[in-house]
């Protein structure tokens, strides 16, 4: 782990990091969230019958889409040329809810960790949106990175 926050200059301000130096690589990286809900509305999920529609078909349209735009969102990242957004939703009881996973690719010269974050997160916040007239007090939790490959500091993957 590095001291130095690459987001500051030396006179502290926030600015755009230089990658122009940088060599292009193929990069990968995959995040994970879940969202907390009840069994009675997980059940909607599982059964098709929510309100809106299909619950994990347009969470996962959505993440895919949130990747797309992370650059629009998070002042300081770079826009990227993303060559795949995978986004899997999966009910799963012992949440109870929805496991989510992203995985974002690109060759380029910065890596594509705030992408899948993003991908994850938005498609979280979907999940909710599409079922909150069934329950409010859903919680989105566990968001993270499981792993990064490419780029000059090589392969990290979460050790917990």
């Amino acid at each position: 782990m590095t001291n130095t926050l690459t987001h500051f200059d030396d006179d502290g301000q926030a600015h755009m990091v230089d990658v122009s130096d940088k060599d292009f690589t193929a990069r990968v990286a995959v995040a994970e969230g879940r969202v907390r809900m009840s069994p009675a509305t997980l059940a909607l999920v599982k059964d098709g019958s929510a309100k809106k529609g299909d619950v994990l078909g347009v969470a996962r349209l959505a993440g895919i889409m949130g990747a797309k735009k992370t650059s629009d969102l998070i002042p300081l990242c770079h826009p990227l040329p993303i060559t795949k957004v995978a986004v899997d939703l999966t009910p799963d009881d012992t949440i109870p809810g929805v496991h989510i996973t992203a995985t974002v690719k690109t060759t380029g010269q910065t890596g594509v960790e705030m992408e899948a974050l993003t991908a994850v997160s938005t498609a979280a916040l979907t999940v909710y949106d599409m079922l909150k007239a069934a329950e409010k007090g859903m919680e989105i939790i566990d968001i993270r990175l499981l792993s990064k490959e490419g780029g000059k500091s090589g392969t990290w993957t979460v050790t917990t």
